[in-house]
């Protein structure tokens, strides 16, 4: 599994220093990114950071209990709560003093965080598998996996204080529900644009990514597998592509050969910091990027532009709680807790990704909403969320190509 490409490069303000200094070579770790917070002094309450699982921590067939109510609030919370998450989605001072969403969480509830953290994507699928938690906040390719696999629990969401205030659009992703049932909160989400250097020609339209000459950047995940076929959806409309997350052999076929195309031309990224690094330093005319990393180049003063208002892809990234949750009490306090307007607005200006609860768009995640158009629910349905690719068309019964076959044919292209 490949991370979708969360920005996590710390706060804006400290973003702008990195976009100036590409141009004159590789840039430090960032206050947000894994390689700066690793080496972070512990902070009061230090998280449980965990590379290799040890094998006691492995989960059980347990059940998970229901969460204890009382008028409608989860019960008392059972002490030790742990968290497993990419790096600044919980965040707990150490790498900001000034940013800090776990400690009042601790405060308030009385529940300690435990937090666990995956280096990569890849770490994160073996510490679903091999340890222990309570909630995991996940991208759609990974949350649609633990919800078929039933690692994780439908939701009793009116124990969850403010999930209401989380627009119906976002709470009904089919990344986060399946028969009828809730299975994640939805937490921050991100959309692509496609970014060229102002000092050359504009691109005609945003899938000149694919045709246009190099070099170009695109981010190294098989999801990106989608970005190609939302070009195809309007290049070659025979083809049938409905739901670029939704592909028939024939139209994965499609997608993989407009990706081959010019491939000796394309860079790859993993963090999207290095697609503002090429972006920043000219050292790639186009790039699928985030709309936030527009701002910072803009505040850089770097001649970069975006192919205005051409449909694109997106994801959700979601709060669940496990099916051997140990502390399901604590985990719903720590879903209302993640889903409030003031944790948001600190993850959303943290992270570089739009809150899901709307409310949070004031203060420091001001830019950061206006950068997603959060408000602009015109744009908001051109946008194809992520769902992970399953055979049976995510349970509409048609004929689909899966993860595992993107993943495959993805290993094959970037090798």
């Amino acid at each position: 599994m490949v991370s979708t490409g969360r920005l996590r490069t710390g706060l804006a303000a400290m973003a702008l220093p990195v976009a100036l200094a590409a141009c004159a070579g590789p840039a430090p770790a960032s206050p947000g990114s894994d390689a700066a917070q690793v080496a972070a002094a512990p902070s009061p309450t230090p998280p449980a950071a965990t590379a290799t699982p040890s094998p006691s921590s492995t989960p059980t067939s347990t059940p998970t209990p229901v969460p204890k109510s009382s008028r409608g609030t989860p019960g008392p919370g059972e002490g030790m709560l742990t968290v497993l998450t990419f790096r600044g989605y919980a965040e707990y001072g150490g790498s900001d003093p000034d940013v800090n969403w776990v400690k009042p969480f601790e405060q308030s509830t009385g529940c300690r965080v435990n937090l666990r953290f995956p280096q990569s994507g890849d770490q994160m699928d073996k510490l679903l598998a091999q340890t222990a938690f309570d909630v995991v906040a996940a991208p759609p390719e990974v949350t649609g996996r633990l919800i078929d696999e039933r690692k994780v629990v439908p939701l009793t969401t009116s124990l969850i204080s403010g999930y209401d205030a989380i627009p119906r659009w976002l709470r009904t992703q089919r990344s986060v529900t399946a028969g009828g049932k809730v299975y994640g909160v939805p937490f921050l989400w991100g959309s692509y644009v496609t970014l060229y250097d102002s000092g050359g020609a504009r691109p005609a339209k945003g899938d000149a990514i694919y045709s246009d000459r190099g070099p170009v950047t695109v981010r190294n995940s098989p999801m990106s597998i989608a970005d190609a076929a939302l070009a195809l959806k309007g290049r070659r409309p025979k083809l049938g592509v409905k739901d670029p997350f939704e592909l028939t052999p024939a139209q994965l076929d499609a997608a993989m050969a407009l990706l081959t195309e010019r491939q000796g031309e394309r860079v790859y990224w993993r963090e999207p910091i290095e697609a503002l690094q090429g972006l920043a330093g000219s050292t790639v005319r186009l790039g699928r990027a985030l709309p936030y990393q527009l701002d910072i180049l803009r505040r850089a003063g770097r001649p970069v532009k975006a192919v205005p208002d051409e449909p694109t892809t997106g994801w959700v990234d979601s709060w669940m709680v496990s099916a051997q949750a140990t502390a399901p009490n604590c985990a719903y306090k720590w879903l209302a807790w993640t889903a409030s307007a003031g944790t948001q607005r600190q993850a959303a200006a943290w992270n570089g990704l739009a809150p899901a609860n709307p409310a949070a768009c004031g203060g420091a995640a001001a830019r950061v909403c206006a950068a997603y158009r959060v408000k602009d629910d015109k744009w908001l349905k051109k946008i194809s969320f992520a769902v992970r690719p399953s055979k049976d068309c995510g349970g509409r019964h048609g004929e689909c190509t899966d993860y595992a076959e993107w993943a495959t044919r993805w290993q094959q292209l970037v090798r």
